[in-house]
């Protein structure tokens, strides 16, 4: 099951998402839904279209199955998302 504990260990696609915070200004606060993961991006399902967010320097707000949500640092899932869910996190 999908925690705040384990969240970078689990496949984010389908997850709802927020950008909290990033470099740039004009990607703060895009919203929807994750449909794609590359090492270096996340595409997010907004209702003007999708939107490709750079993981470095962005913070992201993501709402759990469950209701919870947990802010991750976007350094924290730059890595391919096969080889991520696989690794070790400390």
């Amino acid at each position: 099951m999908i925690s705040p504990q384990n969240v970078l260990r689990h496949e984010l696609i389908g997850l709802d998402v927020l950008v909290a915070r990033a470099s740039n200004p004009g990607h703060t606060g895009v919203s929807g839904r994750i449909v794609d993961e590359t090492r270096n991006t996340l595409v997010i399902q907004t209702g003007r279209g999708e939107k490709r967010i750079p993981k470095r320097f962005s913070v992201f707000r993501l709402r759990l199955p469950d209701g919870t949500t947990v802010d991750v640092d976007g350094s924290s899932l730059e890595t391919q998302p096969e080889r991520r869910i696989s690794m070790r996190i400390r």
